[in-house]
């Protein structure tokens, strides 16, 4: 079926240094494959056939209209003026809606938009600073429907999915290999007048930068991890936010700084089941591309996107994920006000799926062999979780809202490295 036939993005004039595969259906990325060293990685873990990404949710897949946790309940909400409300529904549990709904638009195949076709919600500036190859990258495209899970609106959403030829060096020992930028966008349906609509999507990407060198090296505790964050989410107990952030500070959740570059094992001070957590960025770490975009400065001179498509990123870093012992390094800088970190820890090797087998696995389902906890760092760039629902966020950056006359703009730039193991 062409929603799991993979769109393979390259660099042509660079070899196959860094290679993505794309799958319309959720509009995964089923493969992200990075050549060092004479060595072949896939540095994402997931099923080995495309279709069974039906089973195996969230893996790797955008996320939306909403990421995360709401609550089940008529929630109230305004931008701008403009009010709404909806009643998200339940599917993890009564109290509980996630990740948009029971079919969210991770569920659902995406449009990849033919080289011919112009995109609606990139303008021609931008478009211009893409350049060619067009091999290098593709757009996307999906209508949501009002009423679609229950949201409010029509929603016209196009994701841009680029690979950035590397820089010509980082330092003498550490290689650019290149870079993966993810550019999502969305405008609402003007036809039925001013409305306003919850939106906050992400990439349910999760790395593992050591799988690839054998079935002995699936545990991340061992690889480093840098998040530029003060503080997390504090939560109930049925994981839905609270509205506040505890300090990282003196607990497992301060992931900054002992290691020389910053970060800490994932593995020093893991909790006894694992990360599962929501973690807000420092300001200074939260690039300054604006998230909500007003209509009438979106011209087609307009440009938003050719800093986030150089070959070096001129943006701060938010999160290093690196291993010691692949010499494989990814550095992401987003728009984002934070970030959710998931080490799999809830993984059955049992009963959830299928292992690639260039990770050692079967490759079949329901073998036994799947991934085991502790095997991958999901890292989920985002707004803090409800974010609509807390009173301070109102008519700001971080509110993630949208109404009529707005562009949601988000993304997440991925730096992939190398450097020769001691």
């Amino acid at each position: 079926m062409a929603e799991f036939k993979p769109v393979l993005l390259t660099l042509p004039s660079l070899g196959p240094a860094l290679v993505l595969e794309i799958i319309p259906y959720g509009l995964t990325i089923h493969r992200m494959y990075v050549q060092a060293d004479g060595k072949t990685h896939d540095i994402m873990v997931g099923p080995e056939k495309p279709e069974d990404h039906v089973t195996r949710k969230y893996i790797n897949s955008i996320i939306g209209r909403y990421t995360n946790r709401l609550p089940v309940k008529p929630l109230e909400f305004e931008r701008n003026g403009v009010k709404g409300e909806f009643t998200p529904i339940p599917n993890e549990s009564e109290r509980v809606s996630l990740h948009g709904g029971p079919l969210g638009f991770g569920a659902i195949p995406w449009t990849q938009l033919a080289p011919s076709e112009t995109p609606k919600l990139f303008t021609a500036a931008e478009l211009a600073a893409l350049g060619t190859p067009s091999d290098a990258y593709a757009f996307f495209r999906h209508t949501s429907p009002s009423g679609d899970q229950n949201f409010p609106g029509t929603l016209h959403l196009e994701t841009l999915v680029a690979l950035v030829p590397p820089a010509s060096s980082l330092t003498t020992a550490e290689q650019a290999l290149g870079s993966v930028t993810l550019v999502y966008r969305a405008r609402l349906d003007d036809a039925a007048g001013p409305l306003v609509t919850p939106i906050n999507i992400t990439q349910h990407w999760g790395f593992n930068l050591e799988a690839s060198l054998g079935a002995d090296n699936l545990d991340v505790r061992q690889h480093a991890l840098m998040l530029a964050a003060d503080h997390f989410a504090e939560r109930d107990a049925d994981a839905l936010p609270l509205g506040g952030f505890a300090a990282a500070a003196g607990t497992p959740h301060a992931h900054t700084g002992t290691l020389v570059g910053g970060g800490k094992l994932v593995g020093d001070g893991y909790p006894p089941t694992g990360y599962d957590d929501y973690y807000l960025f420092r300001k200074d770490a939260v690039a300054s591309v604006p998230s909500h975009i007003a209509a009438d400065k979106f011209t087609p001179e307009a440009d938003f996107l050719s800093s986030l498509v150089g070959a070096e990123s001129k943006q701060p870093a938010a999160a290093v994920l690196s291993s010691a012992k692949s010499g494989l390094k990814v550095r992401f800088d987003s728009n984002q006000g934070g970030v959710m970190c998931y080490t799999n820890c809830w993984s059955n090797p049992v009963k959830s799926g299928t292992r690639k087998k260039i990770h050692g696995g079967s490759g079949d389902v329901n073998t036994g062999d799947g991934y085991p906890p502790h095997t991958a760092v999901f890292l989920e760039f985002h707004h803090p979780l409800a974010s609509f629902l807390i009173p301070e966020n109102k008519d700001t950056e971080l509110d993630t809202l949208l109404t009529t006359g707005e562009v949601y703009n988000n993304y997440v730039r991925c730096d992939v490295s190398y450097t020769v193991p001691a």
